[in-house]
Formats: structure tokens, sequence, C-alpha cells
């Protein structure tokens, strides 16, 4: 595909991105309710998981030093 691409003018490459463009946003959806919340409760759980390793990290730091 990187090939076919390099032959082409600037004109059919911005024709061919937006193209692009439109597949992918014809296949996107908007998450129902459900669907956000598993995504909301994932995430910040993965934020909690992420400040508690820095702050054992900065304790234990804290307490060698």
């Amino acid at each position: 595909m990187f090939e076919q691409n390099r032959d082409l003018t600037w004109k059919q490459k911005v024709s061919h991105f937006f193209k692009e463009c439109q597949r992918v946003y014809s296949v996107t959806k908007k998450p129902d309710q459900k669907e956000f919340l598993t995504i909301f409760k994932i995430s910040g759980a993965g934020i909690l998981l992420i400040g508690f390793i820095g702050f054992v990290i900065h304790f234990i730091k804290e307490l060698l030093f």
C-alpha cells in the first residue's frame, strides 16, 4: 500500500486520506452508558494504581535516603 501511495499526486494523496478518514469515522460509534462507565472505571483504577506505585516508590526512597 505504501508503494502505491508513492506514485500518487498530492491531490490524490489528500483525497485518499479523506476517504480513509471517512471510512474510519463510519465504523466508529458513540459508547452507550454501560460501556462508558466500564471505560471510566478501568481508567480510574489504572490512574489510582499508577499513583499508588509512585507513592510506594517515593516512600521507599525517603526511608532509604
